[in-house]
């Protein structure tokens, strides 16, 4: 059976094995270890988005999407930038 999903690269353990946590409708719902050289060059880096299709849990193909991530990496930085500022400091 093969399937599709959106995965974020949460980690890299020991500089090889890529930690990908799969979604669907925005929840994870599984985890993928691969090796880091399976994924595109460009999505070997902790919180790049991809769209990854699985069969039998393994990777078959992987593409990377720049522009989720940035926009992923854009929330994250704002929401700390809001959780920062001092309450007095708040409007």
């Amino acid at each position: 059976m093969t399937e599709t999903y959106t995965a974020t690269l949460d980690r890299i353990v020991d500089g090889q094995t890529a930690v990908l946590l799969l979604e669907e409708n925005g929840e994870t719902v599984d985890q993928l270890d691969v090796d880091v050289t399976r994924l595109p060059p460009a999505a070997q880096h902790e919180g790049s988005v991809l769209e990854i299709t699985v069969e039998a849990s393994e990777p078959c193909e992987a593409e990377y999407l720049p522009e989720v991530t940035q926009s992923r990496k854009e929330s994250a930085q704002e929401r700390l930038d809001r959780l920062s500022t001092k309450l007095s400091d708040r409007d």
